[in-house]
């Protein structure tokens, strides 16, 4: 502990960084929250970001376009790397979709207020990241139009998915992942989308909201049913946070490949996931509460509690790197042995040594009680992290195959400008969609906020 730091979650602590400011209630709380999506005027910041993220999503539709016209060639992949940018893409952003589901599950489940806040803006983040990692398996298959033989539909003609092959589970895992995730954040939002409903003033949008708000009106036996389905949503969501990434690492640890064959790959994966899951979450919630002056809902509490599980986590991925070091030493595997020699000095190592920079080395600032509660280091340690954790997953995928058992088979791999425009089209499908969401749907839960607002009364009196 530092100097003049007060000590952990001490009285002091909890006065300076509250789950809630002072002076709010039941109205004043869904005033602020309804009034960005109901009658604050659309800001010209928010048309330019807009713009700026849908013209970057066209330029992935036009990508995808040329893709199918003339094959996966135009990529970088060749033989022996097979897997490029695609499958790293993949993974970067399944993981990144992780920490939505930690953030309303699991969370919830350990009866942790300060999830309220940033639960919201986090399961639709989960599910925007989850529309952005499904498309790269689909385009990467060469074919995406025959995509219907991944899914096991009655066929006649008796023509099953190959059940061994790890695209399926993906493709089980994913979809199970998604819809789950879906509807959990669904259910969340009944509520708020009555309150919607109730305030609108123009008909169209009352009709909307009133529509998806399935005919709530608040009784008894609504809460009853939703707190039920809540639970059991929460309950089913859980596990799939450990299994989802861990079924995405077997896709490497099934292979006979150096650097992938290893049975620390499903915790290893999990633990990356969390992290670069919250480092988004941070990236997100610190312009949100700016843009939209919600720094007494989103508070230093959130932050600092987001950056110590980042800072967790962190040290996991780590001890994971560790490890890799030293089952290739204790093995004496010589294949091994090469791979991490290959890390170290081969034509990749800079793309290592960044990842042990942004992944390592720089997020050991958050130990720091000042650095956790600095709001622009925290900005800058998301961003860090991200690109480090994509870092990682580009040396797991592009070293390992560059260099296998035999010399002849060795190969070396460049993304192309269509590897590029078609990850960084995903950045801006992302972006628009965390706009568009902004915008028409509450970010912040009205329902699970005035709730804590009575909490916060009680404890007060």
């Amino acid at each position: 502990m530092s100097a003049g730091q007060p000590p952990f979650d001490s009285p002091e602590i909890r006065r300076l960084t509250p789950v809630i400011g002072p002076g709010y209630t039941y109205g004043s709380v869904t005033d602020k929250i309804s009034a960005i999506v109901l009658t604050r005027p659309t800001s010209l910041g928010w048309y330019i970001g807009f713009l700026i993220a849908f013209s970057l999503m066209g330029m992935m539709t036009v990508a995808i376009g040329w893709l199918i016209i003339k094959g996966t060639g135009i990529w970088g992949i060749n033989i022996p790397i097979g897997w490029g940018f695609a499958i790293v893409n993949f993974v970067w952003w399944i993981g990144i979709g992780h920490a939505g589901t930690l953030i309303s599950a699991i969370l919830f489940l350990l009866n942790q207020k300060w999830r309220t806040s940033i639960n919201r803006f986090a399961e639709a983040m989960t599910l925007f990241a989850v529309a952005c990692a499904g498309m790269f398996p689909l385009i990467h298959t060469g074919r995406p139009w025959m995509a219907f033989y991944m899914m096991p539909y009655p066929s006649t003609m008796g023509i099953w998915p190959q059940f061994r092959s790890p695209l399926i589970w993906d493709v089980f895992a994913v979809s199970t992942y998604g819809t789950v995730s879906l509807m959990f954040w669904f259910v969340g939002l009944i509520p708020d989308l009555a309150t919607l409903r109730d305030r609108a003033v123009k008909k169209p949008m009352k009709i909307i909201y009133g529509m998806l708000s399935m005919g709530w009106r608040g009784s008894a036996r609504h809460w009853h049913r939703y707190q039920s389905a809540y639970l059991l949503l929460a309950g089913l969501a859980t596990p799939l946070v450990l299994s989802v990434h861990s079924v995405i690492s077997f896709d490497f640890s099934i292979a006979i490949v150096p650097g992938w064959h290893t049975t620390i790959f499903p915790p290893y994966f999990v633990a990356g996931a969390i992290y670069s899951g919250f480092a988004m979450v941070l990236t997100i919630a610190i312009p949100l509460r700016k843009a939209y002056g919600l720094e007494d809902f989103i508070t230093m509490r959130h932050l600092d509690n987001m950056a110590k599980v980042m800072l967790a986590t962190g040290l996991i991925v780590a001890y994971g790197y560790f490890m890799e070091f030293f089952m290739a030493s204790y093995s004496g595997n010589k294949f091994d042995v090469f791979l991490v020699q290959q890390r170290l000095h081969g034509p990749y190592a800079p793309f290592y040594y960044a990842l042990l920079l942004c992944n390592i080395l720089i997020p050991q600032l958050l130990w720091s009680f000042k650095m956790r509660h600095n709001v622009a280091v925290l900005f800058f340690m998301s961003i860090v992290v991200n690109i480090g954790m994509w870092l990682e997953r580009f040396v797991i995928v592009v070293i390992s195959l560059t260099r296998d058992y035999v010399p002849s088979a060795w190969g070396r791999y460049s993304p192309t400008f269509w590897d590029w425009a078609t990850f960084i089209g995903t950045m801006g499908m992302f972006v628009t969609l965390i706009f568009l969401f902004v915008r028409v749907l509450p970010a912040i839960s009205i329902a699970e906020m005035r709730e804590l607002v009575a909490e916060t009364s009680e404890e007060e009196k």
